[in-house]
């Protein structure tokens, strides 16, 4: 008998080839979230090709497809697509040269510098090892193509958008993420593993004027530089010291040129939490600082600041039991020296959750797959590094070899919660 791990590895090992092209073309075209037209019809036209049934433009750009395969239960696999405005700096012969225009419609870059490139090729190639074995599963696979992930706010899209008007109520949802670590080492442990996020907009209204005469403003570019040093208080002062938050201004926004005070400033923030009081205070305090800092300057009650939630999501909790079972499992086909099971939660956040939408009870399993080369990661840890880059940093990359790894990881996952 035709063991699980056998045709796993032996699907993948006569595609690896054509996986590692693949990767490398979506590595070279990377869109930004809500805009990846051709990495979904790629999406699309692929799982097609295998016989699922496919629906596109699922919270715009969003693809999910199913293949039934007779009774049993329904499994969700979700591969995020989106890439980030980051200009790579890796050196790869296939490294990304794309730019697209800004907000102000000033050249911006954009790279695979999180992995999601990965993501997809895993899912494809986990694809056509069901497509191809049909006869060690039953029940019906669900792959979901999402946007947006960066912008947290692509698997909300997807819900809102009728996701489950197409596809059934998943018995198990899993999602796979790469990791900075060393290529062959998986991350499946239960609870809470990433915290909740919060995207926000603050918009400081103000009086323009000349530079040469700031009396005559209300200069809302000192009143959004005051409250980015303020709201560094507010962890370190308002959030008790057991708790985790983490409070980010990842943007500063006003003006376009030298001699003109702007009547406006904008501040994109982001907020990290576990818990929901903690969140709640964060966002209280933003909203005290930036109504303080305001009144001081002069700004009356209908001109305060606007603060707009623009996205979030809660926090990413593993199901214990699920992850445990799919640890088992992937221990057998890599070695349980191999599969980690304790890491502690982290301050990264994620939406795959969100595609639970009405069902909360589904349970979850968020993996992580090494994709540094176990050279460069050793070098890394001997030089006193926990790695030898960081996801969203202009040199991450994932080693060429961890492209057959990731769908074999994937494919195990997938037999194994569907398997006869």
């Amino acid at each position: 008998m035709t063991t699980r791990t056998a045709i796993v590895d032996t699907a993948v090992d006569a595609d690896t080839s054509r996986l590692v092209e693949l990767f490398k073309d979506l590595h070279r075209h990377p869109e930004l979230g809500f805009a990846e037209t051709r990495t979904s019809g790629i999406v699309a036209r692929e799982l097609a090709g295998l016989g699922f049934a496919v629906k596109t433009g699922i919270g715009r750009t969003g693809v999910a497809a199913m293949l039934r395969n007779g009774a049993g239960p329904t499994v969700m696999y979700r591969a995020d697509m989106d890439a980030l405005p980051v200009a790579e700096d890796t050196g790869l012969d296939y490294a990304s040269t794309v730019q697209v225009a800004g907000q102000d419609g000033t050249p911006s870059p954009v790279a695979h510098v999180c992995g999601h490139d990965a993501h997809v090729t895993w899912m494809l190639g986990m694809a056509k090892v069901l497509a191809g074995a049909t006869d060690a599963w039953s029940g019906t696979a669900v792959l979901v193509g999402q946007p947006a992930e960066e912008l947290i706010a692509g698997a909300q899209a997807m819900v809102d958008n009728g996701l489950y008007d197409v596809v059934p109520k998943p018995d198990h949802l899993v999602g796979m993420h790469t990791a900075p670590g060393p290529v062959g080492m998986v991350a499946a442990g239960g609870g809470p593993m990433m915290a909740g996020s919060d995207q926000m907009d603050i918009v400081f209204r103000g009086v323009g004027g000349h530079g040469s005469m700031p009396q005559l403003a209300k200069d809302p570019v000192v009143m959004a530089a005051l409250a980015v040093v303020e709201f560094q208080t507010i962890v370190s002062r308002m959030i008790p010291p057991h708790e985790t938050a983490v409070l980010t201004v990842g943007s500063v926004q006003a003006g376009s040129a030298h001699n003109v005070i702007p009547d406006r400033a904008l501040l994109k923030v982001n907020l990290r939490w576990f818990e929901p009081h903690v969140r709640e205070r964060l966002i209280d305090g933003i909203r005290a600082v930036c109504d303080g800092i305001a009144r001081t300057y002069g700004m009356p009650e209908d001109q305060l600041p606007q603060v707009r939630l623009t996205g979030g999501s809660t926090p990413l909790v593993n199901d214990a039991n699920l992850c445990a079972r799919l640890a088992a499992a992937l221990g057998k086909a890599i070695g349980p020296d191999r599969v980690l099971t304790n890491l502690p939660p982290v301050t990264a956040s994620e939406d795959c959750q969100l595609l639970k939408g009405p069902y909360p009870e589904i349970p979850l399993a968020y993996l992580f797959v090494g994709v540094a080369d176990p050279q460069v990661y050793s070098e890394a840890l001997a030089a006193g590094k926990l790695f030898p880059y960081s996801p969203h940093s202009p040199d991450y990359r994932v080693d060429l070899a961890a492209v057959p790894f990731g769908t074999k990881v994937a494919g195990q996952v997938m037999l194994e919660l569907l398997g006869r």
